[in-house]
């Protein structure tokens, strides 16, 4: 490269040491400069992003809804009898079975109706087995005996034979009243608080009652969906029953799997919301009556499709995009067509293939052409 020459003022009398030291320097400027302008310019640093590459999968297809967990069957035991509570035979929060004695009400007055309801029937059958002889000796009489009297005695021996049966009609009232003495479990269930010491004196018309008894297995979630779900879940019930998952709201820790038992009968006008109503087994109790819960209703599951982690799919204002890696470590922006977005996994209906990369973070950093440094995005897995 030829050297530029450059205008350098000497004054008169300069010693010439002086001149070939100035014009050295002056040479030795322009070529350092020469070799600056020539050496290439350094390629730019590479953005470091994470990437996963698209893989195919079975994606299940939810739809998640808030629920409430219900008892199956709520029962208050109440006393039918009036009476003083003589023992209590349940401990709160037991599990108590179908038939089960709960309580004793005390019996004697009880019984002794049911004794005195007994002597009644057994002087009447006296009176009846009487009777039923006096009309045979009418009958014996023949002529000597007056129709009047032959028909009166048959009168008195009806009237008597309905007489023993209001007395049986007594005894099995009275049978039943001490049998109410007795205070047995309706159902397979869970006894709550006693609200009812031993030694009180307990009333039919008692509103509290002695314990409420709730049926823990199986249980009941009631949750709610938009109306516009309702076509698709009748279409899915048509084919089969649904399964549904209970988890708990917020960390989406699973709790218990179930069926999915019936769709309300009407949608509610003011929130545009459809009730449904699912059975779980409920074996661990992990769920219980009142409890909120989160209820994913597993609609459908789609078959090997290509999905990407949801991180990656970036909103533009084209549509939807993601930033794929090519080959040369360099990024392009592609535009792609997303279905059903299920734990952390998006399917990716257009615009990408299996086992292309995509950047599913440090994407603010990029634009068409960066060159990335890919570290490899922990591993998004399906829940349940």
């Amino acid at each position: 490269m030829p050297l530029v020459a450059r205008r350098t003022v000497l004054r008169i009398g300069t010693p010439i040491a002086l001149v070939l030291v100035c014009a050295a320097v002056l040479v030795g400027r322009e070529l350092r400069g020469s070799a600056a302008s020539a050496a290439p310019e350094a390629p730019p640093l590479a953005v470091p992003v994470e990437a996963a590459a698209a893989q195919r999968r079975d994606v299940p297809v939810y739809l998640t809804g808030l629920g409430t967990v219900q008892a199956l069957n709520t029962v208050t035991v109440k006393s039918r009898v009036d009476g003083q509570l003589q023992t209590v035979s349940f401990q709160e929060g037991q599990h108590v079975t179908a038939g089960q004695t709960l309580a004793q009400i005390d019996p004697r007055p009880f019984q002794a109706a049911l004794d005195q309801a007994k002597a009644t029937k057994a002087k009447d059958e006296a009176q009846l087995a009487n009777a039923q002889l006096d009309l045979q000796r009418f009958q014996n009489l023949h002529q000597y005996a007056t129709a009047q009297s032959v028909d009166t005695q048959k009168a008195l021996i009806a009237q008597l034979q309905a007489q023993i049966e209001g007395d049986q009609a007594a005894i099995d009232n009275a049978a039943t009243q001490l049998g109410y003495t007795t205070i047995t479990s309706p159902l397979n269930g869970r006894t709550g608080i006693r609200l009812v010491d031993q030694g009180n004196i307990v009333h039919a018309t008692d509103t509290g009652g002695l314990v409420v008894i709730t049926q823990l297995h199986p249980i009941t979630a009631i949750f709610t969906l938009p109306e516009e779900d309702l076509p698709q879940i009748s279409a899915a019930m048509a084919k089969g029953p649904l399964t549904v998952f209970a988890d708990t709201r917020g960390d989406d820790k699973p709790l218990d799997q179930g069926t999915l038992q019936l769709v309300d009968n009407q949608i509610d006008q003011a929130s545009g919301t459809i009730r449904l109503k699912a059975t779980f087994p409920n074996k661990a109790n992990q769920l219980w009556p009142g409890q909120f819960v989160d209820v994913r209703l597993l609609l459908r599951t789609e078959q090997n499709v290509v999905t990407v982690p949801s991180a990656a799919i970036q909103r533009g204002p084209d549509g939807l995009y993601v930033y794929a890696v090519k080959p040369d470590a360099t990024v392009e922006l592609r535009p792609v067509g997303i279905g059903q977005i299920t734990d952390g996994a998006a399917v990716v209906e257009t615009g990408l293939d299996a086992g292309a990369s995509v950047v599913t973070a440090g994407q603010y950093r990029l634009q068409p052409g960066t060159r990335v440094q890919t570290r490899q995005a922990a591993a998004s897995q399906p829940s349940a």
